[in-house]
């Protein structure tokens, strides 16, 4: 087969930059190969290398005394105590699931699944953010649909609980949906697995399902923005197998505890050209491919379509040569290709052989660690003009149109197409709050939750990055958990826009500082960027993934109230409306400032609340919709009425950071309220739970009626 002529109209398709290509030139001396190309497209993409985001992502909190391996692994590893680990991180399958919804959104799970399991780790939890269009759209009911039958289908098959996420709908997410997937598993805290080979001439094994075409490219169509061309690119969607996944966890479990991996990495982005080329460059060694040995699926692929395919369901492994027969026994055992398609070599060589033919030659050191790194220009968001005059409006009213929105709206239609429920460890499943899980054996549980406002971050992106950290750990400690660590999901438009590259940058040190004023390391993550179509960007959605720990499962916080209990409110506001939910969704509009956060509140705050579990019945934290919606949630889930004696619109909608709502016996509020002033923590009582009716002020309405609002706007706007 005649290899293309490389041209300038090729170089592009390849989403490589005329100096990048010039750079190619001077590393290798030569015009590449067919194969050569598309190795440095998949490397240098946005994706896999970085380039735009790795000045910025150094300067994050990445360490403390809790974290066994930061950032620059699959996934992030943090010790939870008596031998154990927590491995978790998040990833975006964003421009796949736009394409094809059902497999992108599969493949989505499957990947960030093998990212988990490849260090050693049995995933115990998965879960999602999700960003749509408006509902109106014509795209978007569809898109909603096709995700979450695809995250349901792969992870109910698979067998991992989805506990916890979230989903939003904006019209900036109308030609771009956004599926970001978490997975967390535990390990033995002393058998971790790392992707750096070592050891010259060692075999290099490619183990689990056959490569085919599917997902040619993948990785460079997930760095571009989007145009009138989308359809063409459903041939670099993946398809996944979620059975297939599963014997491929027990069986990569069964091969390490055989003691015969040296390193281990998942086939993901860029598939057998990242996944070799990354171990090598880890252990400072070469990699010598032999492609006629890869197990395919189908006739006559050629040396460029088996190095960039994304097939799914892949582990690329350096094995110990003495325990190759055991090792291929146990993949024989449950049915999966075991196959030694290379080998490791001392010189800084990616040599690839196909047919008898070297299809490619290449320094290896070059395609990762040497990839482009960019400085790009960037200007400071300006800040937000003033917050105009609000409406006036009834308490009610602004509640049902929080109520009716699918942003807001009782989420059950989604939730109940994930099993929550198996391994039979979920404490607390999704639809309030930080979702929980039992590990396994032990006494402890660990919470987990997502959170961003992209309004905020738009608005204000330090505020914005510090907000979505600082909403991620009140979740955490609402149930009772101490925060551990966080990953984050970082999406945003195209990097070359300086306006969009300030949201980048504002965002991270917001981040960055509120990690590290809570204490609160990012040890893994992802960044997503040219989620645009047509030149229009999505909102900036830095999405913060979080883990908590409870020592003891008596921890948790998480009752019901009772007829008599007190709800009272911890922390203070001026009633900030400035991008807040009631806004959007009562007036449609979107302006002003987001809300300020003081991290040194929200860390006296959370201790308050860890240090007083015992007198509390439930908490929520307040964000979207302020203390009214919190409030709402917490009777409606009880099914008992709730009477707040607030009244005005700016104490009840406004989304001042830093506070909780608890709901408490009669008997513990006193010594709360002395604990609290002790501790110099803002807390009143502000209502009781009582009755049928939902009452502010003099406003009220049966909780009855809203509760069926609530629990019919989602399925009535997409389902």
């Amino acid at each position: 087969m005649t290899e293309p002529v490389i041209t300038e109209d090729l170089i592009a398709a390849h989403g490589l930059k005329p100096d990048e290509y010039q750079r190619i030139l001077e590393i290798i001396g030569r015009v590449p190969t067919f194969t050569e190309l598309g190795i440095f497209s998949a490397m240098w993409n946005e994706h896999c290398s970085y380039k735009s985001s790795k000045k910025w992502l150094r300067t994050l909190h990445t360490t403390g005394p809790q974290v066994i391996c930061g950032p620059g692994e699959n996934a992030g590893v943090v010790d939870i105590g008596d031998g154990l680990a927590v491995i978790f991180k998040m990833e975006s399958h964003n421009h796949p699931s736009y394409i094809e919804p059902h497999q992108g959104a599969a493949t989505g799970v499957g990947g960030i699944l093998r990212d988990v399991f490849t260090m050693g780790a049995r995933p115990i939890a998965a879960m999602n953010a999700l960003s749509f269009g408006e509902p109106s759209h014509p795209k978007t009911a569809h898109l909603v649909k096709g995700v979450v039958e695809g995250i349901g289908s792969y992870g109910n098959a698979f067998g991992v609980p989805t506990v916890g996420g979230e989903v939003r709908f904006h019209r900036s997410y109308n030609g771009n949906c956004l599926v970001n997937a978490f997975a967390a598993g535990l390990a033995e805290a002393d058998k971790i697995f790392y992707s750096a080979a070592s050891g010259v001439g060692m075999p290099v094994v490619y183990l689990g399902a056959k490569t085919g075409r599917d997902g040619v490219g993948g990785a460079t169509m997930a760095s571009a923005e989007f145009d009138d061309t989308i359809e063409e690119k459903r041939p670099t969607v993946q398809v996944g197998d979620p059975f297939t996944e599963k014997r491929l966890l027990e069986a990569c479990l069964e091969l390490m505890a055989s003691g015969a991996v040296i390193s281990i990495q998942d086939m993901g982005a860029a598939g057998l050209t990242c996944s070799a080329v990354e171990m090598g460059d880890k252990g400072g060694l070469g990699i010598k491919l032999q492609l006629d040995n890869v197990p395919q699926r189908e006739a006559r692929m050629t040396a460029y379509e088996m190095m960039l395919s994304e097939s799914q369901e892949r582990m690329l492994m350096v094995l110990k040569p003495e325990m190759e027969a055991q090792a291929k026994a146990i993949f024989d055992k449950w049915d999966l290709d075991f196959a030694i398609v290379g080998e490791t070599i001392p010189e800084d060589r990616f040599l690839i052989l196909h047919g008898n033919e070297i299809k490619a030659d290449l320094p290896l050191s070059k395609l990762s660690s040497s990839a482009p790194e960019y400085d790009r220009p960037w200007v400071p968001t300006p800040a937000a003009a003033p917050l105009g005059p609000v409406p006036t409006i009834d308490p009610i009213d602004a509640l049902k149109a929080l109520l009716s929105s699918p942003s807001y709206a009782h989420k059950a239609w989604v939730w109940e197409q994930y099993d929550s429920q198996v391994m039979a460890d979920t404490i607390r499943t999704p639809g309030l709050g930080a979702g929980v899980v039992r590990v396994h054996g032990t006494d402890k549980a660990l919470a987990f939750t997502s959170d961003v406002t992209p309004r905020y971050v738009k608005a204000n992106p330090v505020e914005g990055g510090k907000q979505a950290v600082a909403e991620a750990w009140r979740n955490l400690v609402a149930v009772g958990a101490t925060p551990l660590a966080a990953t984050d999901n970082l999406n945003f438009g195209n990097p070359e826009k300086p306006e969009i590259m300030g949201q980048f940058v504002g965002a991270i040190k917001g981040i960055g500082e509120a990690c590290r004023a809570l204490d609160f390391p990012i040890v893994s993550g992802n960044v997503s960027l040219y989620n645009e179509t047509d030149g229009k960007g999505i909102l900036p959605t830095p999405t913060i993934g979080a883990v908590g720990l409870l020592e003891s499962v008596e921890d948790l916080i998480a009752g019901q109230p009772q007829d008599g209990d007190v709800a009272i409110l911890i922390g203070s506001g001026k009633g900030h409306l400035g991008q807040s939910a009631l806004l959007a969704e009562a007036f449609g509009r979107e302006d002003g400032d987001a809300p300020a956060v003081d991290l040194a509140v929200e860390r006296r705050n959370g201790a308050f609340i860890l240090a007083n579990r015992k007198r509390i019945v439930t908490a929520s934290d307040l964000s979207d919709g302020g203390l009214a919606l919190a409030a709402f949630e917490m009777a409606e889930a009880a099914g008992i009425g709730l009477t707040l004696e607030l009244a005005e619109i700016p104490a009840l909608f406004g989304e001042d950071q830093g506070r909780y709502l608890l709901a408490c016996r009669p008997d513990a509020v006193e010594a709360l309220l002395a604990a609290a002033s002790a501790a110099d923590v803002p807390c009143a009582q502000v209502g009781r739970f009582t009755g049928t009716d939902f009452r502010m002020g003099h406003s009220a309405a049966a909780l009855a009626e809203l509760s069926g609002l609530y629990r019919s706007a989602f399925e009535a706007a997409v389902g």
